[in-house]
């Protein structure tokens, strides 16, 4: 296994002009960051370099991978038109078209990889699913999340928000990665700035009658379908819709995508001042720290006090309690 120190070291001990090939794929992921070792230091070449590699190393044939001097082999996709960056005076593989070599390739084993590409890449601009699609004339984009699955009581919330083309808040992100004050703040300046927000609330008895998976789809078309404008294409946060327009579910959405954040934050603090106002109902139950989840002074709170026409029958800790009482405030 070979880390970054070692890849150099290898490297250096090619003896190549530096500006005559690539280093690639597991090497490259381990020199950016992505991964900590790479069990190879694959390299793309001419034919010219690859011939002095197979003559300096006795590679046994430009197809093989298995190579007996320092783990080293041809990839040599010119139809790739791959990227480079120069780090450490050599050049390698750029993280976008490593993600779009190893989409082509198509390797159940690389699944992880392109995951963790498209993570760091967005952690480093959460604006790129967005700009992909300002790219194509797509200026119109919307962003949806939703708050409230986890929770034993209340409504499932979500949001729809369009933010203005080329728009960039600093630091928004997840909510869940947000302090309350920085929610709030961010809240604020979202519902000021976006040119239109759309919220969707599907209740307790809702959710009991169709499952929580299903009361979050309705809450997010709900959402979209209150918006004031209507979107050319949207970002979900992980969810596939069924409408009549574009979408692009994305896997950590609510990270990768600062629409989908605004969308995050709008969601979570409308439901939170929910939860505030049941807590004054209800102080008993700490809704206003705990906000519905099942924490342990939520639970306890139950067996003390019982159920309320709030929570959602159909949750486990509710639906067991339930069989062995019938109090419900």
């Amino acid at each position: 296994m070979l880390n970054k120190e070692q890849i150099l070291n290898k490297l250096n001990e090619l003896g190549l002009n530096k500006d005559e090939f690539i280093v690639s794929m597991g090497a490259s992921l381990v020199i950016h960051g992505i991964k900590k070792y790479t069990h190879d230091i694959n390299i793309n070449v001419s034919k010219d370099v690859f011939s002095k590699l197979k003559q300096k190393y006795n590679i046994i044939s430009e197809n093989s991978k298995d190579v007996i001097y320092y783990d080293v082999f041809q990839i040599n996709n010119s139809d790739l038109n791959i990227k480079k960056d120069l780090i450490d005076n050599y050049y390698f593989q750029d993280l976008e078209s490593i993600m779009k070599q190893k989409k082509i390739l198509n390797r159940k084993k690389d699944i992880i990889d392109i995951k963790a590409i498209d993570l760091y890449l967005c952690n480093l601009d959460n604006m790129r699913y967005e700009k992909e699609l300002y790219n194509k004339n797509t200026n119109l984009v919307a962003g949806v999340d939703e708050v409230g699955r986890g929770p034993l009581i209340g409504p499932v919330v979500a949001s729809a928000v369009i933010l203005p083309k080329g728009y960039v808040l600093k630091g928004l992100t997840d909510s869940k990665k947000l302090s309350e004050k920085k929610r709030n703040y961010y809240y604020n300046i979202i519902k000021k700035d976006a040119l239109a927000i759309g919220i969707g609330i599907i209740d307790n008895d809702i959710i009991d009658e169709v499952n929580i998976y299903e009361a979050t789809k309705l809450a997010m078309k709900q959402a979209i379908k209150n918006l004031n404008i209507k979107p050319e294409h949207i970002l979900i946060d992980a969810m596939k819709l069924d409408i009549d327009i574009p979408t692009t579910s994305i896997i950590k959405g609510d990270l990768k995508s600062q629409t989908i954040s605004a969308a995050s934050v709008i969601a979570k603090v409308t439901r939170d001042k929910m939860m505030y106002e049941i807590d004054k109902e209800y102080p008993e139950y700490n809704f206003k720290n705990n906000k519905g989840y099942p924490t342990k002074d939520h639970l306890d709170a139950i067996e003390k006090h019982g159920i309320l026409k709030e929570h959602r029958k159909s949750y486990k800790p509710i639906k067991n309690y339930l069989e062995n009482s019938n109090n419900i405030l």
